[in-house]
């Protein structure tokens, strides 16, 4: 596969739709139980995959040739590491208090399974370019799932977005009681599986190409 022009675009492209590695595959969904009960967390958490997978996919490209297949899990493994303690450190040293809003959550990033997927499944097997772009466009295909996940939850869930009030609460004289349920770690695992099917329904010959 070409490093560069119209196949690396649509590498990038296809991991946010056709490709989209929850729809897909699965993948990931972990998350969505975690951190999508508050979209400014989601935002967080969305943006150190995508750094993760993008710089992980790159790095592990550049080293493909050099690295024996018999140790090659270890090194991604490593390669994955390293890139989220960077986040890790970046996070408690600037932000301290969405480090601590998000807590193990950052560092469970390297068991993701997208990550280690498009390291061993794509750039093991690709230059580093266009594994640059895979993983940009993975990480943020997933990214605007939990986004959704987590604009729905905190806005019906809280009556709020971005911690600031949307809906007119009734404790403060509004009109809407918040549903506490959608706030719970179950609800993300119903609302992202409703999400699976509807699109699987609407594309099924594209899911079953893939």
């Amino acid at each position: 596969m070409t490093d560069t022009g119209p196949s690396a675009l649509r590498r990038f492209w296809s991991g946010i739709g056709a490709e989209n590695p929850t729809f897909r595959q699965i993948l990931g969904i972990c998350s969505t139980l975690a951190v999508t009960n508050v979209v400014m967390n989601t935002v967080v958490m969305c943006a150190a995959l995508v750094w993760t997978v993008a710089m992980s996919s790159f790095t592990v490209s550049l080293l493909r040739n050099y690295t024996p297949r018999n140790v090659r899990m270890m090194v991604e493994t490593l390669i994955i590491a390293f890139y989220v303690i960077l986040v890790d450190l970046a996070l408690k040293a600037y932000w301290p208090e969405m480090s601590e809003n998000l807590g193990a959550y950052v560092g469970l990033v390297i068991t993701n399974c997208i990550v280690m997927g498009r390291a061993e499944g794509f750039a093991m097997k690709n230059g580093p370019w266009i594994s640059f772009l895979d993983g940009i466009g993975n990480g943020l295909g997933y990214g605007l799932i939990l986004m959704g996940l987590a604009t729905i939850r905190e806005l019906f869930g809280s009556g709020s977005l971005f911690g600031v009030e949307i809906l007119p609460l009734e404790r403060n004289g509004g009109w809407y009681n918040p549903n506490g349920l959608l706030l719970l770690p179950p609800s993300a695992f119903f609302m992202i599986g409703i999400m699976i099917w509807v699109i699987r329904s609407w594309k099924p010959e594209q899911i079953e190409e893939t």
